[in-house]
């Protein structure tokens, strides 16, 4: 990414001290070390796929599943570093639910505790099931995780961890 900004702060000589301490024990300048700070290269790069997952939906379950991915692969710390302050309101109900969910069993797995907007996402008002075979709904109904259940999504996770 090119850089052509600048952003300048007022600070006191005790905090700026602070901060080039901090930077050079974790071997950084100033300048990346606030930048990571603020800007979590993890943050930056789940807003990336949940915008990927607002553009034309012909490939919804790639999208949702590299989001199911990114969610796995971090840190306890990562996580709810990354999940913090995420905006899903670009989505349909249906996509924002089923990202909310993800979040929350993510946030579960690592033991975090999950971000409180995610209590502002409306639930779906009718169930959405993973498969259109009456004879599969029972097996949807009580095999689905409670963060789905609770959002009205109905999937079946016994055969992976990938929902």
């Amino acid at each position: 990414m090119t850089k052509t900004e600048q952003l300048q702060i007022r600070l006191s000589s005790e905090q700026k001290a602070s901060i080039k301490a901090q930077a050079a024990q974790s071997g950084e300048d100033v300048s990346r070390w606030v930048l990571r700070r603020l800007l979590p290269p993890g943050a930056l790069e789940l807003e990336h796929l949940v915008e990927a997952l607002s553009s034309p939906r012909t490939d919804r379950p790639l999208k949702l599943a590299a989001i199911h991915d990114f969610l796995e692969r971090q840190t306890a710390t990562d996580l709810k570093i990354a999940v913090g302050a995420l905006n899903l309101s670009r989505l349909t109900p249906f996509e924002a639910n089923y990202v909310a969910a993800m979040i929350e069993t993510a946030c579960s797995n690592k033991h975090v505790t999950p971000p409180e907007w995610l209590d502002d996402i409306l639930v779906l008002p009718d169930p959405w099931f993973a498969s259109n075979l009456k004879s599969l709904r029972l097996h949807l109904l009580t095999s689905s995780p409670p963060p789905f259940r609770r959002r009205n999504l109905f999937i079946d996770s016994t055969l992976g961890s990938r929902v």
